[in-house]
């Protein structure tokens, strides 16, 4: 498995670096998000997969040829308390990271979990509290803020906030657009594509392509409830909103807008959504769409196949 430790090392360092660095770089995400996202996933989750794949077929170099009989092998000599001719204490090491590893990261992504859940919970009982509920839209709450903020709150009933001062500064169809765009929010289920990337930046904090990968992850998710948003309003309409709406975050040390499930964003990040929706571009060409599908495909696959046929070294 030498072979495969190698590859696997090489395939986690290109997923570590330079490809994240490439893909925030690239402009076609702005023009595709949702085929962005796809392989965001793909090279979160190859990432992952191949840092701990590779350090375990390294560990398991002296118990067997494949992944299978590693395991087994290690297994056995682990219960068995003989230790194997050859295994020293590199290999042992790199077993104990893989398994330090994989520990980690789930742990990381269930306290992610829990803690969002936890947060969503409270701030769900303080709007409930401090607002009170729209009686023209269902699953609607209207809180007392003079800034302009909208917001989704995810749950088993999820509710769409938005301020009195919201309704102030827009009009008719731009606050049906805004709407629209929190609601998409809840619709495909944003929040949990988030915390996936939160919970990695979370197991990483010292790795900066973990925060970048939140960041661009982030906007993507903002221009895909856009898209959704388009079939409500005009895309002049909904720039303008964004543009309007942007504002509110100067009031982020309230506790009714500072809402704890999706990041705050940045200001270039408002304007490439603005200027998306103000300057379209040609969408992707339908074989581009494939080759990047089936690149996120592949990323998932090789690591994968690398670890379970018998590829000896």
């Amino acid at each position: 498995m030498l072979a495969a430790a190698v590859l696997l090392g090489v395939l986690a360092v290109l997923l570590a670096w330079p490809v994240p660095i490439l893909l925030g770089r690239a402009t076609w995400p702005r023009r595709a998000p949702a085929l962005a996202l796809l392989l965001w996933q793909s090279v979160a989750l190859a990432g992952g997969l191949s840092m701990i794949g590779a350090l375990l077929a390294l560990g398991l170099l002296p118990y067997g040829d494949t992944l299978v009989r590693g395991i087994r092998g290690f297994i056995h000599s682990v219960t068995g308390g003989a230790r194997m001719p050859g295994v020293d204490a590199v290999y042992l090491l790199a077993v104990g990271a893989a398994i330090l590893l994989g520990i980690h990261l789930v742990l990381n992504l269930v306290l992610t979990i829990v803690s969002t859940e936890r947060q969503r919970r409270r701030h769900r009982q303080l709007v409930t509290l401090l607002g009170s509920p729209d009686p023209v839209r269902p699953d609607t709450q209207l809180i007392d803020n003079a800034a302009p903020i909208a917001y989704c709150l995810p749950g088993a009933r999820s509710i769409t906030v938005f301020s009195a001062g919201l309704i102030q500064l827009l009009g008719p169809a731009e606050l049906s657009a805004v709407i629209a765009h929190e609601r998409a929010h809840v619709s495909q289920r944003h929040d949990l594509l988030l915390i996936a990337f939160r919970a990695w930046h979370m197991s990483l904090p010292w790795f900066p392509i973990a925060y970048r990968a939140e960041q661009e992850v982030g906007a993507l998710v903002e221009m895909l409830a856009d898209d959704r948003a388009r079939l409500a309003a005009d895309d002049a309409t909904l720039a303008s909103a964004i543009a309007l709406v942007a504002g509110a975050r100067s009031g982020a040390d309230d506790p009714l807008v500072d809402q704890p499930t999706m990041p705050v964003a940045t200001a270039s990040q408002t304007r490439d959504r603005v200027r998306r929706l103000l300057e379209p571009r040609r969408p992707i060409a339908p074989p581009v769409r494939v080759a990047v599908g089936v690149i996120a495909v592949a990323l998932i696959a090789v690591p994968t196949i690398l670890l379970l046929l018998p590829v000896t070294g």
